[in-house]
């Protein structure tokens, strides 16, 4: 496997504690908007890793839906694994992999279960076909086959036909991810990379340089 002992080399862009923005959610919004337009493919795309109730270490992928001032917000059904992890256990890890800008965030949290207002708000945000796609499928379960799936999706496809309002089921909804720490990791040459962490301390973020 050639991949296996390839090394690229990542270049000189800097990202230094001098051009760090004082709050990494705006430093976050500023690197989101710079990957959205270098047309990186589904660039709020992140990796979302809890803790399930018996311990173990999970990960996935899924999309960043909601930014603000206090947060990251997605949607789930809270009846999957990872649904049933955060209301058992809130901590998570959020990782967005730039690979095309040699970039990577990390962010440490707890996530909230977000207020009905805010899940309705997502979900009507959605196309009617994703709406349909969540409200057949029981997340996470197991089924003995894509045809029985197919059937489920159309059993609703015909009790909302394109134009009617499917109403947001109870089990799914919005996470709020409050971060207590923030890492923007630049890529650079010889793997001598730029690392720079935010830490929520007393309420203010405090930022330190870690070593690549």
């Amino acid at each position: 496997m050639e991949s296996l002992s390839r090394h690229t080399d990542y270049g000189n862009v800097p990202f230094d504690e001098n051009i760090a923005l004082a709050n990494p959610l705006e430093q976050f919004a500023q690197w989101l908007t710079q990957a959205e337009a270098e047309d990186i493919f589904e660039p709020n795309a992140m990796v979302a890793s809890t803790i399930d109730p018996d311990g173990s270490v999970s990960s996935r992928t899924v999309l960043l839906k909601g930014l603000d001032e206090s947060g990251f917000q997605f949607v789930t059904n809270y009846t999957s694994r990872k649904g049933k992890a955060l209301l058992a256990n809130p901590s998570i890890s959020l990782l967005f992999p730039w690979y095309s800008l040699k970039r990577q965030v990390i962010v440490y949290g707890t996530a909230i279960k977000a207020s009905d207002a805010l899940s309705d708000e997502m979900w009507n945000r959605r196309p009617q076909g994703a709406q349909l796609a969540s409200a057949a499928s029981n997340q996470s379960e197991p089924i003995a086959s894509r045809a029985e799936l197919d059937a489920q999706l159309a059993e609703l496809e015909k009790q909302y036909p394109e134009g009617t309002t499917v109403p947001r089921p109870e089990h799914w909804g919005a996470f709020h991810v409050e971060p207590h720490a923030i890492e923007f990791w630049q890529g650079r040459s010889m793997r001598f990379h730029d690392r720079i962490r935010y830490d929520l301390v007393d309420g203010l973020w405090q930022i330190t340089r870690l070593q690549p």
